[in-house]
């Protein structure tokens, strides 16, 4: 009986460093870099962005008038020093300009994982998480790796 009990709390423990590990570059403070999106939830995000956010920024991000381009260096440039939570903390309460906050939590991750993949920051495995109080801690800049 010891034996059954030993190998089930092996596996519970085991089970849970594996979802631990899954969130290790969230919770450690990742980059963008670290790929927290996926492709599928980039391909949802760019039709959101096509329906709700191109008709000022558009088609190709690059902006027009009062609408800031969303791509290249307009976007790097604002973006360098920030982290994931502002940016999506800002899409949802400022988007679209008529109607802030009228999308879903996951429209707006959606929308934000179109925007990284656009900006050409690589896809991962997991899909971007609608909690910007989690994505503060993923920031853009490049961590610099270790010598040695």
């Amino acid at each position: 009986m010891t034996k059954y009990w030993t190998l089930k709390s092996a596996t519970l423990l085991l089970g849970a460093g594996v979802i631990g590990a899954m969130a290790v570059p969230m919770a450690q403070g990742g980059t963008v870099w670290d790929g927290v999106y996926s492709d599928a939830q980039a391909a949802r995000g760019k039709a959101a962005y096509e329906a709700q956010c191109a008709f000022c920024h558009q088609s190709d991000l690059r902006g027009q008038g009062f609408a800031p381009g969303l791509i290249e260096d307009a976007f790097a440039s604002r973006w360098q020093d920030g982290n994931l939570g502002d940016l999506l903390t800002i899409v949802k309460a400022t988007m679209p300009q008529d109607k802030p906050a009228s999308l879903t939590d996951e429209e707006y991750a959606a929308i934000v994982a179109y925007l990284l993949q656009a900006n050409r920051y690589p896809a991962g495995q997991q899909e971007l998480q609608p909690d910007p109080a989690a994505l503060k801690a993923v920031g853009f800049k490049r961590q610099a790796k270790p010598l040695g």
